[in-house]
């Protein structure tokens, strides 16, 4: 009898050991990542961004997909993309729609030079700026001089932007720079054909739109950016964008004038970094469904170091925009995606 209930009494408290270990102690983990979801007003408010919580967390547990090096694990399903409330009606940032995804791999970080530089290195491949013999590039990272000499190679609608000869991905800030001290900043002057070639020889793809807006929202609902709707929460930068008058005057309050390091800034619990701000995105998305040509323009997301909500308010997530296929410019780069 006294066997028995020893026996017994061994049983309950493994059975209740493992309520704590596997029920309890998960629901705490999960609930705090989904409770910040559902809070429809809250914004993070500190740089303690919530882990990545997968929905079939359970599952994973036990079997578990593989880790692969510098990227997120997405969990498929139903996500809220676009906005009712655009700023820019010409971007065809509405409607607000849901779309259903499976699941799929993003890179936490933009593309750096040194990552650029190890496919070149690989493959001797030759970027379509290098081709053309030319590239865009912003008015401050030229001299007097240069500006004077290319001031009839400026975009009319935009005239801070300048093409001129000798600007490729190994020479981003000007004929004569280089890559001393950019390695881990994003590769930039890459087409969406360049960045098409360096993810299929890694074995990825570009993401499709949907599938960044996803990761740019890190699982919340209709926030303006990937950690809530406040700019800066606790007066604190959490992207790389201007400050100051545009285009004349950067303060620099977040620190840089420039490009930053692609691991700066960590934005949401999907460990997206710089999704927003810093540069502008590829995606594998056509910006009009019927375009048939062989240089069609191409949606790219997520803003850039030189936007300012006075003339460039697309450092949201919603925000969207275009360049032809084989646009090259200082502020313009990419990230990785890769199907299950």
């Amino acid at each position: 009898m006294l066997l028995c209930l020893f026996i017994i009494s061994v049983l309950c408290i493994d059975i209740a050991l493992l309520d704590c270990g596997c029920n309890k102690l998960n629901r705490q983990e999960d609930e705090k990542p989904h409770a910040l979801y559902e809070d429809k007003n809250a914004d993070i408010d500190d740089n303690k961004v919530c882990k990545q919580q997968s929905k079939n967390s359970r599952y994973r547990d036990y079997y578990a997909e593989p880790v692969i090096e510098d990227m997120s694990l997405i969990t498929g399903g139903d996500y809220l993309i676009g906005t009712d409330k655009p700023h820019f009606l010409a971007d065809h940032e509405t409607p607000e729609r849901i779309v259903k995804l499976k699941d799929f791999y993003m890179d936490k970080y933009e593309v750096s030079n040194e990552k650029f530089q190890q496919f070149v290195d690989a493959t001797n491949y030759t970027t379509e700026a290098e081709i053309f013999g030319d590239s865009f590039i912003f008015k401050a990272l030229l001299s007097t001089e240069m500006q004077k000499e290319y001031e009839d190679f400026r975009v009319v609608s935009a005239p801070w932007w300048f093409k001129v000869k000798g600007i490729s991905w190994k020479h981003p800030n000007g004929p004569e720079s280089n890559l001393n001290d950019l390695q881990n900043h994003p590769v930039v002057h890459v087409s969406w054909n360049d960045a098409v070639a360096y993810c299929k020889w890694l074995g990825k793809r570009l993401p499709t739109e949907a599938e960044w807006e996803a990761a740019c929202r890190g699982g919340r609902k209709q926030k303006l950016f990937p950690w809530g709707n406040k700019l800066m929460p606790n007066d604190k930068h959490w992207l790389n964008i201007w400050q100051g008058e545009f285009p004349d005057e950067n303060t620099l309050e977040d620190g840089f004038d420039t490009t930053c390091p692609v691991n700066e800034f960590r934005q949401n619990n999907f460990d997206m970094y710089n999704i927003v701000g810093n540069v502008w995105e590829w995606t594998d998305d056509i910006w009009e469904k019927n375009d048939r040509s062989a240089n069609p323009n191409m949606v790219k997301k997520g803003g850039s170091y030189l936007c300012h909500k006075s003339y460039c308010y697309r450092y949201r997530c919603a925000a969207r925009s275009q360049n032809t296929a084989d646009s090259s410019a200082g502020n313009l780069g990419f990230r990785c995606a890769k199907s299950l």
